[in-house]
Formats: structure tokens, sequence, C-alpha cells
């Protein structure tokens, strides 16, 4: 997907792609804004306790660091936003500030849609995957490990490109 030309990290999308990361980078903006919820087991992953044992210090940590915080998580998807073509697909490129912030939101992204699906370390993704389409080939849930999936694809190949 991602390769390298010089000093920017370039790939082609075709109309779906293109529609499906506007999806996931506008959902995220959204759950950061209107959707922000402490009760949201998504929102504490994305904004794990610093403290998990002493709740008074990460209360006062999160009180100084959680604004900057958000404000980067939107800003990262708002990259991906910003750099994407018109909804008929086409090229992407990335200086390696926007792909660090393109790494970062779908970073994001996954950490969600992970919460979401109950992906966890121990989850094998193809097995996953097979399961939800023998249980119902249809299903929103084929749909969202496909998605999760992509992404971690489109993650890693921009990794390995700006790396490169």
């Amino acid at each position: 997907m991602f390769r390298r030309y010089g000093k920017q990290c370039v790939a082609t999308f075709a109309p779906d792609e293109v529609r499906v990361l506007r999806k996931v980078a506008t959902e995220v903006v959204g759950l950061l804004t209107d959707g922000f919820d402490h009760g949201d087991p998504v929102v504490d992953r994305l904004f794990p306790d610093v403290y998990p044992t002493n709740s008074d210090d990460s209360a006062e940590f999160r009180r100084f660091t959680e604004g900057d915080l958000k404000t980067g998580k939107i800003d990262a998807a708002g990259a991906i936003l910003a750099a994407l073509p018109s909804s008929s697909g086409g090229e992407v490129r990335l200086d390696e500030e926007a792909a660090e912030a393109w790494l970062r939101a779908l970073n994001d992204a996954r950490l969600a849609m992970g919460v979401r699906l109950d992906i966890s370390a121990e989850t094998d993704l193809g097995d996953e995957l097979d399961d939800a389409v023998l249980s119902d080939p249809s299903s929103s849930r084929v749909f969202q490990l496909s998605v999760y999936a992509y992404l971690g694809y489109l993650q890693e190949s921009l990794l390995t490109a700006l790396t490169e």
C-alpha cells in the first residue's frame, strides 16, 4: 500500500477505502468530542490511568494532561481527513510529520475498535474473522473485523515506508 518516494510516503486509495478511512477518522473525532465519556471503556483504553494503584494521582495527572492529549488525538485524526482524496479515490502523499500523525490516528482507531470488538493480545484475528464469516457472512462483525484488519495492514505498510 504505502511506498516511499524520496521524503514522502505515497499510497493510492480506492473509493471504498477513502469512505472507510473517512468514517473511522470521523468516529474517532466524535468519540473525543461529543461522545467523550470517562465511563466508556474505549476512552479508558485511549486515556489509561497513569497510576493504576493511586486514583488520586491519576486524576491529578489527567487534569493537567488530558486536554492536550485529546487535542493531539483529534489533530491526528484530522490529518487523515485532511490528506484523503475525494470520494472517488486517489493518491495520498505524506511527509514525515503527516505520516507520524496518521500512525497515531490509526493506532487510536485500532485501540477503539479492539475494545468494541473485544479483541485482546491473545486474539487470533484470522480465526476470529473466520468464525464470524461462518456464523453470518453478512454480519456487521465481519465488516468491523475486516476494517480492523485493514487498519492494521495500513499502519504496518506506512510504518515500513516511513522507516525505509
